[in-house]
């Protein structure tokens, strides 16, 4: 029972890719051929004997080829046990021959839906014959070999050539589990598609792309990507990206998809950045987001939503840094900033798609919306006696901007186009603000005339006071303090404006 020699198979493929070496294995072998279709003809062309399956069945393919394989003596033939002597007596008394391996290739649900298809194309993607070929097959592993993917025609063909047409018990188990990853991997995606609206609550991933990595958040740590980062990026040069990489990168692109019309710069360092910066060009942004914090951007990831050009390239070439995430790169700053063997530089093709986020907790998991809500001039709410000035609403935006994507509790320094500084992650918003006033005061900004932004509400009024008597003029906030009055009033009596924007921007 351990090793079982192939004799007669199963093939009904959608893609016929790399299918060729496997016939002439099955072919040279003497192993009895049944088929359907256009994989019939295939394997004809491929000079290989083949019984079609209607002549198995005695039923022609019908309603459109809906109905093809499910019939008795395709399933017996798959499903009865060798070693079962009730199983044998039947199969022998209806004409069931013993199906001993399967091959299919479900029909490209998941593809169908990514082109945008209509719906009654999609429906027609759903396989209903070739997923129950390949459960069948895997539920009777012990007997009978299962391929559910053209990902898998390499092993198969290897297997068959080196073991003289014969598989192992190991053999088969592993091509089943295999095959429940792929049954389990389409189920998902049909759920998801019949589930967009979210009616019903479950949750429910599948990806089948993964690779390891060096190591996690530390290195004691194991760790292993699941996702296909080569649709979101080209990497062009330097090492593997890191477990730690990859969280930066991920806070970079989401923070830089905030500015879309304009040039920015932005320098990361465990997921807050330390320096964000607009210019006409993406070297003077640069420069302005490097001079926000000159010490953390050693070792940061750095990103721009423009083609990196020689004169940017100069400008950051001194600097080490650990990833450059552009749109692209100019061939000759390319050449340049390849210099350095190990700087990972990543050309994004697109934004990350989605709506939703995921993670663990506790013993479960928690899916939220992500926080796609920007405020913008217009949504602010004034609410002192002055109003700030157009230049200042364009400030308190970008402050905003930066804000929402920086650890709570923060607060954010800013003018209309650069980052001065931040106070992130602390357990008091006071002692935000104050690690964001003795940044901004080390790396030699004067605060007179710069604007604060908070990602909750003011429970006192003590960070508007440190704030004016910083000379700080302008403060957005969501809002909704029961003491919001007294924080509102320090501003009338000192000659700040305040708008509120009525949303939280927790972020843990």
């Amino acid at each position: 029972m351990a090793e079982k020699k192939i004799q007669s198979a199963l093939i009904s493929v959608y893609y016929k890719d790399n299918l060729e070496p496997i016939i002439e294995q099955l072919k040279n072998q003497g192993v009895t051929i049944y088929s359907t279709g256009g994989t019939q003809k295939f394997i004809e062309d491929q000079g290989a004997d083949v019984i079609p399956v209607e002549e198995l069945t005695g039923y022609p393919s019908i309603f459109g080829g809906r109905v093809k394989t499910l019939h008795p003596k395709v399933f017996g033939g798959i499903l009865h046990r060798r070693d079962n002597e009730g199983d044998i007596g039947q199969a022998e008394e209806y004409g069931i021959p013993a199906i001993d391996l399967v091959i299919v290739d479900l029909y490209p649900f998941e593809e169908t839906v990514a082109s945008g298809a209509s719906e009654e194309d999609i429906i027609e993607k759903i396989d209903i014959g070739g997923i129950a070929l390949i459960r069948a097959a895997a539920k009777n592993f012990k007997d009978v070999t299962i391929i559910a993917s053209k990902a898998q025609y390499g092993e198969l063909e290897e297997k068959l050539k080196n073991q003289d047409g014969a598989l192992s018990l190991a053999d088969r188990k592993y091509f089943a589990a295999q095959a429940f990853k792929v049954s389990s991997n389409y189920d998902t995606h049909i759920f998801n598609y019949f589930n967009q609206e979210g009616n019903i609550p479950a949750l429910k991933i599948s990806e089948e792309s993964s690779k390891d990595l060096r190591y996690g958040e530390n290195p004691h740590q194991e760790a292993r990507f699941y996702g296909d980062i080569n649709a979101l990026f080209d990497q062009l040069n330097g090492k593997e990206l890191s477990f730690n990489n990859l969280v930066d990168v991920d806070a970079s692109v989401s923070l830089i998809a905030e500015f879309q019309d304009e040039t920015a710069f932005a320098i990361l360092k465990h997921t807050n950045a330390c320096g964000v910066a607009l210019g006409e060009s993406v070297k003077e942004a640069y420069d302005k987001a490097f001079a926000a914090d000159t010490i953390s951007a050693f070792g940061g990831v750095l990103i721009t939503n423009k083609t990196v050009d020689l004169p940017a390239a100069e400008a950051m070439h001194g600097l080490f840094f650990e990833v450059l995430i552009a749109p692209d790169f100019d061939q000759d700053a390319l050449d340049l900033l390849k210099g350095k063997k190990n700087r990972i530089l990543l050309k994004q093709k697109m934004n990350i798609a989605g709506t939703k986020q995921v993670k663990t907790l506790l013993n479960g998991f928690v899916e939220q919306d992500k926080d796609l809500k920007t405020e913008s001039k217009d949504q602010f709410k004034v609410v002192t006696k002055l109003s700030p000035t157009e230049a200042e609403k364009d400030a308190l935006v970008f402050a905003l901007k930066i804000c929402k994507h920086t650890k709570s509790n923060t607060i954010i320094l800013s003018n209309h186009d650069q980052l001065f500084s931040s106070g992130v992650g602390q357990t008091s918003r006071v002692d935000a603000l104050k690690q964001a006033i003795e940044k901004a005061k080390a790396f030699g900004f004067d605060l007179k005339g710069a604007v604060m932004a908070s990602d909750a509400f003011f429970p006192f009024p003590d960070c508007v006071e440190i704030a004016g008597n910083e000379g700080i003029s302008a403060v957005v906030q969501p809002g909704g303090s029961i003491k919001d009055k007294d924080s509102i009033a320090y501003c009338d009596a000192h000659g700040m404006s305040m708008v509120m924007t009525g949303v939280r921007h927790f972020k843990h």
